[in-house]
């Protein structure tokens, strides 16, 4: 029986891993590299016992604990648990991405793209597609964590052993395991390949955030996300493998699911209908701009109210911050006093640049979504009416615009509420107000990258995640692994001033937004002008 349901799957899964034999190598050398050269760095960059006890104590705050997990081995912090502190899990979270993006690609979009049914007209059994997607994403953690663990242990440095490499390397597989497997399930729940990878979406950010509120006030808490799980294995320190195993079997568990709900439903459909549409459009459906809010209506409330437990999340740290700085002398001598700021309002400038950098993700899927319009033949259909192309990708470009600030104006509605009360002394609201705001251009620069890409080369849309990402590295990271100044000013979010601590440069962002005119202007000059594709 299971025979029969799964024939060709060998066949199949060569096949999956020839149309990926570009993008699987790029996601393994860059997640590989990233690891490998910032573990490198933190050798050179603390080379001394006090160097690296200073940087531990900036991580002891509840803000930072928020970030990046629990801080163990702070008392001994040498390159080993300083590596697994601060990037294990900024990089689980890559490889979450990683995977929810490549399973959902071979599940529910070549099903809605009817891939899957051509497929299933031949010789092959019910779950053949699914077993070799499975089969190729844990082949690519398998070798994920190899590499990693491999690559680490091969720089011979004297705080990462053998069994502290392989055991980083394989909190990242299994954590890209359990989010293959949540992301197979709900390719069988849902109807689309859009709320596939949204479900999918919601589970690691519903993840992170209990996570970071666990950290900070409940460890209980954490043990219910999966993030919290393999922040827990401790890796350097005592390297604990229950976390793993507990892992890989809640993903076991949810690809017996999939595999049972993929048996028992109809090609194409999903356990979570769509809702019937109305028999007559309203007059604002009738309209570009209507019909782009209508198909992103989900997406769009799902990130505001992330966007507003985000901002809450780290504002309901904030009262512990300043009798932290107080207390601690070290960190008194690392934060220099500024004349009329608390150090709270010095730490907020990180914070800002952060929550900025999270809220211009959904002001891109709301600006891209065109493309992927286009890609799906939709584009024509709409094109077809009197309708003008400026028209349909205005429409995209003011909801990511508009959208995009309101993003920012509730991640600061919710960290101000949530600061108001747990602090004493709150930071005023037109503080906040003008820290967050002022990474409005450098936004607007991302938007306009966007449209320009739409405009002359629509299928490296995705450059704009790439850059996005670099950003987040240097600009987040960078100041935590040092690197060279020069590095963020390759972002836009370097160049713009950190209020409350920088004064106000109106000529920098005069110039951003100048560049982000430009952008958008030659964007809309060449998509009126270029062929569509499909």
């Amino acid at each position: 029986m299971w025979t029969q349901l799964t024939s060709q799957t060998g066949i199949m899964t060569r096949f999956i891993m020839k149309r990926d034999r570009v993008r699987l190598p790029i996601w393994l050398l860059s997640i590989t590299l990233l690891t490998i050269i910032t573990a490198s760095s933190f050798t050179s960059l603390y080379e001394t016992d006090q160097e690296r006890q200073a940087i531990a104590e900036t991580m002891r705050n509840p803000a930072m604990t928020a970030m990046v997990g629990p801080g163990y081995g702070l008392d001994n912090y040498t390159a080993g648990p300083m590596m697994a502190h601060q990037m294990l899990l900024f990089t689980a979270i890559v490889v979450a991405l990683m995977n929810i993006l490549l399973a959902s690609r071979h599940t529910r979009t070549d099903e809605e793209e009817g891939r899957t049914e051509l497929i299933r007209s031949l010789p092959v059994g019910r779950l053949t597609n699914i077993s070799s997607t499975l089969i190729v994403m844990t082949g690519v953690n398998v070798v994920l964590a190899l590499l990693i663990g491999l690559g680490l242990y091969s720089l011979q440095i004297e705080s990462m052993n053998l069994e502290g490499s392989l055991l980083y390397g394989v909190t990242l597989g299994a954590i890209g395991f359990f989010f293959s497997g949540i992301t197979a399930l709900f390719a069988q729940v849902s109807e689309s390949s859009r709320a596939t990878i949204g479900y999918s979406f919601t589970v690691l950010g519903v993840a992170y955030l209990i996570r970071a509120i666990g950290d900070v006030s409940s460890e209980l808490l954490s043990w219910f996300s999966p993030l919290g799980w393999i922040v827990r294995t401790e890796v350097f320190v005592t390297d604990k493998w229950g976390p793993i195993a507990l892992t890989l079997g809640i993903a076991i568990i949810f690809i017996g699911l999939a595999f049972y709900l993929n048996t028992i439903r109809d090609l194409g459909s999903g356990f979570i209908p769509s809702k019937p549409g109305k028999k007559h459009a309203t007059p604002l459906l009738q309209s570009p701009i209507g019909l782009a809010l209508r198909l992103q209506r989900t997406g769009i409330i799902a990130w505001a109210v992330g966007m507003y437990i985000l901002g809450a999340s780290y504002g309901s740290v904030f009262g512990d911050l300043e009798a932290f700085f107080e207390s601690n002398e070290m960190m008194s001598q690392l934060l220099t006093p500024v004349e009329g700021l608390s150090l709270t309002e010095q730490f907020l400038t990180m914070l800002m640049s952060v929550m900025a950098m999270i809220c211009t993700v959904p002001t891109l899927m709301f600006l891209l979504k065109l493309k992927s319009e286009e890609k799906k033949g939709r584009s024509e259909h709409l094109l077809s009416r009197a309708v003008s192309r400026s028209t349909v990708l205005g429409s995209y470009f003011l909801i990511s615009i508009l959208l995009g600030a309101a993003m920012l104006a509730l991640a600061l509605i919710g960290l101000w509420s949530a600061s108001v009360a747990v602090m004493d002394t709150p930071i005023s609201f037109m503080v906040m107000f003008e820290s967050l705001m002022v990474y409005l251009p450098a936004m607007w620069i991302m938007i306009g990258l966007g449209v320009l890409l739409i405009g002359i080369l629509p299928q490296y849309t995705g450059f704009t995640w790439l850059y996005l990402g670099y950003s987040f590295l240097v600009v987040y990271l960078g100041g935590l692994l040092q690197f060279p100044e020069w590095m963020g000013k390759f972002s836009p979010y370097g160049h713009i001033p950190q209020l409350p601590v920088e004064e106000m440069n109106y000529l920098i962002l005069a110039i951003l937004t100048s560049v982000a005119v430009i952008l958008t202007y030659v964007g809309f000059y060449s998509y009126r002008n270029r062929d569509l594709t499909s």
